[in-house]
């Protein structure tokens, strides 16, 4: 596995960073960890030692014990300059939290830590997630540094938006959940020949809303937490993985470009743009099946009867054009397991596979963590038990896997 070097500076969301150094040494990376003296102030050094399983370096004039090596390898018979060395060995080395005066401070190209002089000589892909108070994270200086950042090729991990460390304080500046960055690190590690290297996936999915006036709209529940899964399962694959989301409200996952719609007929522009250089479509999205058939400009007054004239809205799939070399996954939610009528929808769509779920179960049905389904081609059935959503996932690409295999398609 990977070696990953988390610097800590001094912030109140430090915590976090002993629970991500806890993921990523259960996942099997090796993990060294560099503090500055004001981190100590948060969060000791032994918390992060005995997690990783390897001393935490404080500063440049200190000697490592390890000598610049990480948890599995073998220590050099040298004593190396520790900055250089610890920096040299990294895959990748993400800042987290990453404070405003340590932003400033890389920004600068200052070297006055264990942390900032290791930063420097890193050649690896580096990474900082900024958390501090909203303010000073809008602050036009905290900016241009990120920005100046961004130029050097550092990658910017956003901070989230909420309830902040300070008692009554909301606003942008909460360091993202330790497993999100796990998987911003894994994103740039190097991996190596992967299975789909070279697919470009299109992934659909959320649920569209229809306006019926300026506030109101029809739609349906899909968080699009399936789709989600199907994203972060086929960029892990090594695919080049596009994410069409129709108003979905989950984080992106890590190295897939997305694009935001809301209504059907911009799901349908979205996904007919991205599909001719397309080799595999999951069609996850529940886009709503009808319209207003005129919208109000502003909002509809409580008075009386509202009577809505629907009608149908575009039946994406059918409008697309697949070519010989493309796989197209659809979806049918289904009030019980109807069969029959998700295998008239797998001709009626010329998709190669149809993801059948009874959303009549609440276990299993929208914005559940977990699904159940029944994969339906042409010639087969495949029930999937239930499961977490990132295991169906995992099965439904392992099944198109197989129906490109056995049609001899590839990724050209």
């Amino acid at each position: 596995m990977a070696r990953i070097l988390l610097g800590v500076s001094g912030g109140i969301a430090a915590y976090k960073s002993l629970e991500l150094a806890r993921l990523a040494t259960v996942a099997g990376h090796g993990v060294r960890v560099v503090m500055t003296e004001t981190a100590g102030r948060f969060v000791g050094a032994a918390s992060f030692e005995g997690i990783v399983g390897a001393p935490v370096l404080v500063s440049e004039f200190e000697r490592d014990p390890l000598a610049g090596a990480f948890p599995g390898d073998p220590r050099p018979e040298h004593d190396p300059i520790g900055h250089l060395e610890v920096a040299a060995n990294c895959d990748a080395y993400l800042i987290a939290p990453a404070s405003a005066n340590t932003l400033a401070k890389l920004a600068a190209g200052m070297a006055d830590s264990m942390l900032t002089t290791s930063f420097l000589a890193c050649a690896a892909p580096r990474l900082v997630a900024p958390a501090m108070n909203d303010r000073m994270y809008g602050d036009a200086a905290t900016q241009a540094n990120l920005a100046t950042l961004r130029e050097r090729g550092v990658e910017v991990i956003e901070p989230g938006e909420g309830r902040l460390a300070s008692r009554g304080e909301l606003g942008r500046g909460r360091l993202p959940d330790p497993a999100e960055l796990l998987a911003r690190i894994e994103a740039v590690l190097p991996a190596g020949e992967r299975p789909w290297d070279g697919l470009r996936v299109l992934v659909t999915a959320g649920g569209t809303r229809e306006p019926i006036d300026s506030v109101r709209f029809l739609g349906n529940r899909s968080s699009g937490r399936m789709g989600m899964a199907l994203a972060a399962a086929a960029a892990r694959r090594g695919a080049d993985v596009t994410l069409i989301a129709a108003t979905v409200s989950l984080p992106n996952p890590a190295g897939v470009h997305r694009i935001d719609v809301e209504t059907t007929a911009a799901l349908a522009k979205a996904t007919q743009a991205e599909f001719p250089k397309t080799h595999v479509l999951l069609m996850a999205a529940a886009p709503a099946d009808f319209k207003p058939s005129e919208a109000a400009t502003d909002k509809l007054k409580r008075e009386g009867n509202l009577d809505l004239h629907l009608e149908p809205t575009e039946d994406i799939l059918a409008g697309l054009r697949k070519k010989k070399n493309q796989t197209v996954i659809a979806f049918a939610a289904e009030h019980g397991d109807n069969v029959e009528r998700a295998r008239e929808k797998l001709i009626r769509k010329n998709a190669d596979l149809i993801v059948l779920n009874d959303v009549s179960n609440p276990e299993i049905g929208f914005d559940s963590t977990e699904n159940a389904a029944t994969l339906i081609s042409s010639t087969d059935e495949t029930p999937l038990a239930q499961a977490p959503k990132d295991v169906i996932a995992e099965q439904i690409l392992d099944c198109v896997d197989q129906l490109r295999s056995s049609s001899k398609l590839s990724a050209e």
